[in-house]
């Protein structure tokens, strides 16, 4: 979905490394790179917060919004980004440019409405398997989700892509047979009761006796050996 934001972008210059990139968050920027529409990439940096602004908004990453870069703008989208692990800041981020006369593929989120019978009337509790799908449209067409009763799913009903409503405006790139969602079971966790537990420890196999072994084990066999010795002696004697 086309956006009224307009967001500034400024050329990078020299050596694009880590360093480099660094030093462009270190001013408050994010480093980006803005390519498609068989023109070359562009190397440029951009306001965090205007992304983030994108980002957060209903159509979320499919927004689509101008990028003006040395005085020129181009229709662009947002294709990648990254965060950094720790403190979850923007650290790169990819536009492409758009042509609003040209298919595109986007993915875009399923929302799932109503309350499935499984749910209400069985017990059971509804499992999504599949959050968004992959189609091919306009970008203008670009829809912020597409909805889907699941009210009738009971126990044993699977519910498809192929159940998703289609247009005409829309082509499905992900596999019609894949699942989107089913009602399952609530499984018991079965948690022993302390006589129970003790009744088991009671009733299993006492652990064999380990026989120390050193000083003690030659004692003994010291012990076992003297006698055996003062009757040498004694048939010495003799």
């Amino acid at each position: 979905m086309t956006t009224q934001e307009i967001v500034s972008a400024v050329p990078r210059e020299g050596k694009f490394n880590k360093n480099a990139a660094r030093r462009v968050r270190a001013k408050g920027k994010v480093p980006a790179v803005v390519y498609g529409a068989a023109e070359p990439a562009v190397a440029v940096e951009v306001d965090p917060k205007q992304i983030q602004r994108i980002l957060h908004s209903e159509t979320g990453h499919n927004s689509i919004f101008d990028l003006e870069v040395s005085g020129s703008t181009a229709k662009v989208m947002i294709v990648d980004w990254q965060y950094e692990p720790i403190k979850g800041k923007l650290i790169h981020i990819d536009f492409k440019r758009i042509a609003l006369d040209k298919p595109i593929r986007v993915e875009v989120p399923i929302q799932l409405t109503g309350v499935a019978i499984g749910v209400k009337t069985q017990g059971g509790i509804l499992d999504q398997m599949l959050r968004e799908v992959e189609i091919e449209c306009l970008p203008s067409d670009i829809p912020n989700n597409i909805p889907v009763d699941v009210s009738h799913l009971t126990f044993g009903m699977v519910l498809r892509v192929s159940d998703l409503p289609h247009t005409s405006k829309l082509r499905f790139i992900t596999s019609e047979d894949k699942p989107v969602a089913h009602v399952v079971s609530i499984k018991e966790e079965v948690v022993a009761a302390p006589e129970a537990e003790a009744a088991a420890v009671a009733a299993a196999p006492a652990e064999p006796e380990v026989v120390k072994k050193g000083k003690q084990e030659t004692a003994e066999a010291g012990a076992a050996a003297a006698p055996v010795a003062e009757k040498s002696e004694k048939g010495g004697k003799k």
